[in-house]
């Protein structure tokens, strides 16, 4: 008995009901293809791209309305400069992606135009999404896209995205398109069969066939990953998908090597591994907020801070505030953190890094005498701050 089929085995009917319930109905579906999925050792493989095509062209057919989000411009471009490894210089990255873009498209055109498909090209960074008015454009481009029956296909701009501005990896932005796009499932392809409580090179790691939440036990049977080709891992691939959760949504992560994998997994056969929506969901400006907004700067919080921000989901004081790192201006974006660095949420502050500086330490009623105005009795109001780890309901103070 194979691996998959020993996980398969073992799913229960709850998982099958599931499945069922989740996958079977979703009718907007984003599915993410890493570069070693799309990718042999003669560059793009276009055997594999042609029956990506022709299973999407399945699930079209079936009502469904798919969007791709494709690595792979820079393992193309490689390719085509005779390179064995990935540069690391980032104008050489950007080089690449400049080449191999181009190709990389023409592969999906030709591929996907063999099942009757046209595809539409679709490149973002960051600012696009974390600027309102692009972010809407962006938004409606890719539904009027889907109204003339286009496959989107979406990738990072690397010829011009820098530390700042980038997403990372694919899974953040293939997660990210699912707000975008108001997605009912986000499908991440890699090449191996799912989530493992272990190393899946060891043979004693059990495909993990449903995960309900992705808690800390969760998250150590990962550890950080880099392909030959690829920035990601099975931990961003669970990132992507604790975002896709807090919306609501499931993910399923899965072998995008295994011929018919998108219709067995739509179909409710136990394919890959299926990641629960969260218990409790965030509203979309909150998730914009933690995962979209790229940090300015960081504030550091001390002991009795974190405590409050954590048990009792409050604002932030300037009293908490121990340090100013960084430089930014009203309404951004920062990283809150505790003595040890470790990241405690994000927010949008409501004084500028020169003026939280000023205040910092102090109550809120010596804003005023120290910078000569008083708009806000906060450093960030708790509706504008997310919190990553908050004590369950029956820790929380009543305070």
């Amino acid at each position: 008995m194979t691996r998959v089929a020993a996980g398969q085995a073992t799913q229960g009917s709850r998982e099958a009901e599931l499945r069922a319930s989740l996958l079977a109905q979703a009718r907007r579906v984003v599915v993410k293809i890493g570069s070693n999925v799309l990718t042999n050792a003669g560059g793009l493989d276009g055997a594999v791209m042609e029956r990506l095509g022709a299973e999407i062209a399945t699930l079209k057919a079936d009502g469904r309305e798919v969007l791709l989000v494709s690595s792979g411009a820079i393992a193309a471009g490689l390719k085509k400069m005779n390179l064995t490894s990935r540069p690391k210089a980032v104008p050489e990255q950007q080089a690449c992606a400049a080449v191999g873009q181009s190709g990389l498209m023409m592969a999906y055109e030709e591929a996907f135009g063999r099942s009757g498909l046209r595809v539409g090209q679709v490149l973002l960074t960051r600012d696009d999404l974390a600027v309102r008015k692009r972010y809407l454009n962006a938004r409606n481009t890719l539904l009027a896209l889907l109204g003339w029956g286009v496959v989107p296909i979406i990738n990072e701009n690397d010829t011009v995205a820098v530390e700042e501005i980038r997403f990372g990896d694919n899974d953040l932005l293939s997660a990210m398109i699912c707000d975008l796009a108001s997605a009912d499932l986000l499908v991440i392809l890699s090449t191996i069969d799912g989530l493992y409580d272990g190393d899946p090179n060891d043979k004693a790691s059990r495909l993990i066939g449903l995960v309900e939440a992705i808690d800390r036990k969760v998250e150590r049977w990962v550890a950080p990953t880099r392909s030959e080709f690829g920035l990601g891992g099975m931990e961003s691939k669970l990132q992507a998908a604790k975002r896709v959760a807090l919306g609501g949504r499931p993910t399923v992560i899965a072998n995008g090597k295994l011929a018919g994998v998108l219709g067995r997994l739509m179909g409710g056969e136990g394919v890959g591994t299926l990641i629960l929506p969260a218990a409790q969901t965030l509203s979309s400006r909150k998730r914009w907020i933690a995962f979209t907004c790229a940090p300015k700067g960081e504030l550091v919080l001390d002991d009795g801070a974190c405590r409050v921000l954590c048990a009792e989901g409050k604002s932030l004081l300037p009293s908490g505030i121990v340090e100013v790192r960084g430089r930014f201006g009203l309404g951004a974006p920062v990283r809150c953190v505790d003595a040890q660095g470790a990241e405690i949420g994000v927010g949008l502050v409501n004084y500028s890094s020169a003026d939280l500086a000023k205040i910092a330490g102090r109550k809120s009623s010596e804003i005023e005498a120290a910078l000569g105005y008083h708009f806000y009795d906060e450093a960030i109001h708790r509706d504008n701050l997310v919190v990553h780890h908050k004590k369950p309901k029956s820790q929380e103070s009543k305070g």
